[in-house]
């Protein structure tokens, strides 16, 4: 083997390496704000019409975001696992629904939650603020903040696991 081959097999070998040892996390998706980043305060509503700072809980204990739309089935197949996160994480994690502006009003936001209640505050995303804050691709999405504000966990889908992202970021 001529020595310009074997440095270009090693150098293959080290990419290959790196981008196996720099993945990000498998349980993880890189969508939507980095990892590590610390989003800009936000501004919302509640479905009452008051304004809302996502930044209250923020900086003080993790809280966890979930992009939701009545119409979502993604958010619909993760209600179960959000219900029992927030029953499990209760006092040590904020839980709020983040709902978008898209098809939907807050006064068919209210009637839906009068039949499928949820353990957890629902706020108005007027503005889109919260979207473009999070860079939010979709209804569904999931972004967790660890204590300190910074994006711990972001994900889509129905797959995602999040008790066992709450359990890494905050403990069992």
């Amino acid at each position: 083997m001529t020595p310009d081959r074997a440095c270009a097999r090693f150098s293959v070998s080290v990419a290959a390496l790196c981008t196996v040892c720099w993945a990000p996390p498998a349980d993880a998706q890189e969508v939507g704000i980095p990892i590590g980043a610390t989003p800009p305060a936000v501004e919302v509503e509640s479905l009452d019409g008051d304004t809302v700072s996502l930044a209250v809980s923020i900086g003080e204990r993790p809280v966890l975001l979930q992009f939701w739309a009545r119409w979502c089935t993604v958010c619909e197949a993760l209600r179960p696992q959000l219900g029992e996160a927030a029953t499990r994480f209760a006092g040590r994690v904020e839980f709020v629904a983040v709902a978008v502006a898209v098809n939907q009003t807050p006064r068919s936001v209210r009637r839906y939650l009068e039949q499928h209640p949820v353990p957890y505050p629902v706020v108005w995303d007027v503005t889109g603020a919260a979207v473009r804050a999070y860079r939010a691709p979709t209804t569904g999405y999931v972004v967790i903040l660890d204590a300190d504000g910074r994006v711990a966990y972001t994900g889509v889908g129905e797959q995602q696991d999040l008790v066992a992202a709450l359990e890494r970021i905050v403990g069992g």
